[in-house]
């Protein structure tokens, strides 16, 4: 067995099953694809790499025959790889996924040239109706290049799915292994496409002075995990976040808040499905000083409750799915009936605040009437499985 095979799955499943073919070009950026392959298989996919002449010239083959398990085609011989693999065969290829591109590869897809393994295969895959998806990597001056672009153009027009390098140092950088991932598993996944996602997470804080804040000690990954979990599964999703501890993906739409006041003026906004795993403020100072206290005294701050922010959306979403922290499990549960019946949530997810670790955690679910355990990453799928059976 190829120690290949000792990791398949161990992140998780979402590829499981799937045959996804890479093909590498001659861009430098080819130095990424054995981590790119690794966490692939991670997932649970099946990798078969495909190279250019001048990849081999970057990245030794023996590398990604190492991360894959299985020997790069490097050319087309008598077994027709690019038919076995592409072609309108059985059990072919789920995936063509080209990263790196260069300009040069780019520019011979679009105008249907096939003169290295790599475009043969591309063009193959088009003709079979194969899902491709080309992630580029280039210097600036030639992804901006009129004829580049409109060769890119061209191909977004014919389906086919770009993950968008990032321009920094006069370079268009190939788009981050984590990036390109969740873009693969999406294209693979159905589970929550057209739906409207929008999940509100981190941290609000409200002012004391012009200078300090009162806040809390949430992280905001729960949310995050939610987001992304819901970005793969294919769901139009929004992050609306406070303050977080944790990176946020950048390729998943976005909106910014600090105070519970910001929050509320984006009221107006929701549609659709609604997460609040955020940890609100409950709180604010009554009288804000406007500048800034002395440190030499003591000081005596009145707090004033602040509305609850799922009351104020609940008529405005279809489906509402809040959280609920306490001390304890049951009172978190007491809490979480209450919540779905004076507050119409339809889905409650409770914990208690000794359950909650920085990888994993306990929930309970409401409709459900279970305790689940796991990492973030397993409670966000239990959630959004009883989302998409719900809606």
């Amino acid at each position: 067995m190829h120690p290949s095979n000792h990791i398949r799955g161990s992140k998780g499943s979402d590829l499981q099953g799937k045959k996804i073919v890479l093909g590498v070009t001659g861009s430098i950026a080819a130095v990424e694809c054995v981590k790119l392959v690794r966490e692939m298989v991670r997932e649970g996919a099946e990798v078969t790499c495909v190279m250019t002449e001048w990849a081999q010239k970057i990245i030794h083959p023996y590398s990604l025959e190492f991360a894959s398990g299985k020997d790069p085609i490097t050319e087309i011989t008598g077994q027709v790889e690019h038919v076995s693999f592409c072609g309108k065969v059985p059990d072919k290829a789920d995936l063509y996924l080209i990263a790196p591109a260069t300009a040069n590869t780019i520019s011979k897809i679009a105008q249907g040239i096939d003169d290295t393994p790599v475009t043969t295969f591309a063009t193959t895959c088009m003709g079979s109706g194969i899902p491709m998806m080309i992630v580029p990597a280039m210097h600036q001056s030639m992804y901006e290049h009129p004829v580049v672009m409109d060769n890119i153009k061209k191909l977004k027009d014919l389906g086919i799915h770009f993950v968008d390098p990032y321009v920094k140092e006069g370079t268009a950088k190939v788009a981050s292994r984590d990036h390109i991932l969740d873009e693969v598993v999406r294209e693979l996944s159905d589970a929550l496409v057209g739906r409207k996602i929008i999940i509100v997470t981190g941290r609000t804080q409200e002012p004391l002075d012009s200078m300090r804040v009162i806040t809390n000690k949430a992280s905001g990954r729960s949310g995050l995990e939610l987001a992304q979990r819901a970005y793969r599964k294919g769901a139009d999703v929004e992050l609306w976040h406070g303050n977080v501890s944790v990176e946020v993906p950048e390729w998943i739409p976005q909106m910014t808040f600090d105070t519970f006041e910001d929050l509320l003026s984006m009221a107006d906004e929701v549609n659709g499905t609604v997460i609040v795993p955020a940890a609100l403020s409950d709180f604010g100072v009554r009288e804000v000083n406007k500048s800034k206290l002395p440190s030499t005294e003591p000081v005596i701050v009145e707090l004033q409750p602040l509305p609850k922010f799922i009351d104020a959306i609940r008529d405005r979403v279809d489906f509402l799915v809040a959280y609920k922290a306490a001390d304890s499990r049951e009172e978190a549960v007491e809490k979480a009936k209450i919540m779905v019946e004076e507050n119409r949530a339809d889905v409650v997810i409770a914990n208690s605040l000794k359950d909650v670790g920085t990888e994993t955690t306990r929930a309970f679910i409401t409709g459900t009437g279970k305790w689940f355990e796991g990492r973030k990453r397993d409670i966000a799928d239990r959630v959004l499985s009883e989302v998409e059976r719900r809606i």
